[in-house]
C-alpha cells in the first residue's frame, strides 16, 4: 500500500519546486494535502495515526493503513537537539513523536515503518528514545550533536538557476532521492542505500558534511526499497553496484546558515540604490542581530544560573552516546517557553540552544529560577520578525 500524504511549507518560487540545478518541477501533478498554516504538529500526528476527527484544515487525508502495510515517512525541516521545526505553530518535540509512533504500533496498523529524517541534530530525535521492537527503522541526516548541510546553494558549483536565491536541497535528502532515481528499487535494500547516502553526506570531510545515522529495528534494513518507495520501471534492468557514483558537492552550506545565504544572495543581485537592495540589506542585518541576541541571552542566562566559569560548561555538556537529551521533556518545553516569554522567539536558528535548556533541566533548575534569570538577561523583547509576539511560542 502506498498512501502518500504531502505536507508542504514555504516555497521560494510559488508553483515550481526543483531540487537540483537542472531539475524539473518535482511537485508537478502531485497533490499537496496540507500546506502553510495547516502544516502543524497536531495535523501531522493525526494524519499518521489515521485520526480524521483530530484534523484541522487541509484535505482531510490520513494514513488509512492496516496490519500488512509498509509505511514510509520522510520529514524535513530545521531542527535542534530534541526538536523539529514546523511551518506553523509550536515545534515537534522528540518525546511526542516517539509516543505517537508507539501508539501507531500498538494500533496494529502497519507491518513495517521506515522514517527518513532531515534536520540539524536529527539523531537526537531517536537516540535513546526509539524502541527496537516496534518494527520501525529510521535514518537521520546527522548524529545527535551536529548540523545537517544544504546543497546546490548560491555560490556553490553547480549553483541553482539565477531566479532561485536559496539552497535547492539538503545533502542527505538529495543523496537518497538521487540514489532512488537511478537504481532498481526492487533489488536495492535500505541498507545499501544507507551506506551510499552515508558516504555521500559526509562528503569526504567531517567539517563540510554530517554523519548519517540509523536507529530502531536495524534488521528491517535488509528490506528492498520497493516496499516503501515503489520504483521507476525504467530502472528495472539496473544492476546494483556497491560504490558511490553520485556527484558530491563542491562545498555544502551549514543548514543554519542557509537563511543568511538566501538574504545575502538577494542583496547581491538587487540593483544598487534600489528599494530591493535596501530591503535585502535590512533582512541580513535583522537576521544577524537576532542571532547575536539569542546567543548572548542564552550565554548570560547560563552565567546568571551557574556562574561565569561554570555556565558555559553546564550549557554545552553532551550526554554519552545512546542517552536521551533530557530526562523531563515537560521541563524542557517549560524552559523554552519561559525563555521566549522574556527574550523573544528562538526561531529556526535558536533551536541550536535546545541542548542548553535540556541541561538546565537535567541539573535540577526550577522554572522560577529560569524566569528570574531570563528577566535579568532580557530587559525587553526585541521588535523584529522573529519576535515571539509575532511568531508565537516554540513550545
Amino acid at each position: 500500500m502506498y498512501d502518500d500524504i504531502a505536507f508542504n511549507g514555504e516555497n521560494p518560487r510559488p508553483g515550481v519546486i526543483i531540487n537540483k540545478p537542472d531539475g524539473g518541477d518535482v511537485y508537478e501533478g502531485v497533490p499537496k494535502d496540507y500546506t502553510g498554516e495547516d502544516v502543524t504538529v497536531g495535523n501531522f500526528f493525526a494524519a499518521l495515526l489515521g485520526n480524521k476527527s483530530a484534523l484541522t484544515g487541509g484535505s482531510g487525508k490520513v494514513v488509512d493503513s492496516g496490519p500488512d502495510d509498509h509505511i514510509f515517512v520522510y520529514y524535513t525541516d530545521h531542527g535542534g537537539p530534541g526538536v523539529l521545526g514546523m511551518p506553523a505553530g509550536p515545534y515537534l518535540y522528540a518525546d511526542d513523536l516517539i509516543e505517537v509512533l508507539k501508539k501507531k504500533h500498538a494500533s496494529g496498523t502497519y507491518k513495517n515503518l521506515v522514517f527518513y529524517l532531515e534536520a540539524c541534530e536529527s539523531g537526537s530525535i531517536f537516540e535513546g528514545l526509539l524502541p527496537e521492537d516496534i518494527n520501525i527503522y529510521a535514518t537521520t541526516a546527522s548524529n545527535a550533536e551536529e548540523s545537517s548541510w544544504g546543497t546546490y546553494c548560491p555560490g556553490e558549483y553547480p549553483s541553482p538557476p539565477p531566479e532561485y536565491s536559496t539552497c535547492l536541497g539538503d545533502l542527505y535528502s538529495v543523496a537518497w532521492m538521487e540514489d532512488s532515481d537511478r537504481h532498481n528499487l526492487r533489488t536495492e535494500t535500505l541498507h545499501q542505500q544507507y551506506k551510499l547516502v552515508k558516504e555521500r553526506t559526509i562528503s569526504g570531510d567531517s567539517y563540510y558534511g554530517s554523519h548519517v545515522m540509523q536507529y530502531g529495528d536495524v534488521r528491517l534494513s535488509s528490506d528492498v526499497l520497493f516496499h516503501y518507495l515503489g520504483t521507476d520501471p525504467a530502472n528495472d534492468n539496473f544492476t546494483f553496484v556497491d560504490e558511490n557514483s553520485l556527484w558530491s558537492p563542491s562545498k555544502p552550506v551549514n543548514q543554519r546558515d542557509a537563511d543568511l545565504i538566501h538574504f545575502w544572495d538577494k542583496f547581491r543581485k538587487a540593483p544598487e540604490g534600489s528599494l530591493r537592495k535596501n530591503a535585502a540589506q535590512k533582512q541580513v542585518l535583522e537576521a544577524m542581530s537576532h542571532r547575536m541576541h539569542v546567543d548572548n541571552s542564552v550565554k548570560l542566562i547560563g552565567k546568571l544560573l551557574f556562574g561565569i566559569e561554570k555556565g558555559p560548561e553546564v550549557l554545552n555538556a553532551v550526554r554519552p552516546a545512546g542517552s536521551a537529551l533530557v530526562d523531563d521533556w515537560h521541563c524542557l518545553k517549560t524552559m523554552v517557553r519561559t525563555f521566549e516569554t522574556h527574550c523573544g522567539s528562538l526561531s529556526q536558528y535558536g533551536m541550536k540552544h535546545m541542548r542548553s535548556f535540556a541541561n538546565i533541566c537535567n541539573v535540577g533548575i526550577k522554572n522560577e529560577q529560569m524566569a528570574e534569570a531570563s528577566a535579568q538577561a532580557c530587559v525587553s523583547i526585541p521588535s523584529n520578525p522573529w519576535s515571539s509576539l509575532q511568531r508565537g511560542f516554540s513550545a
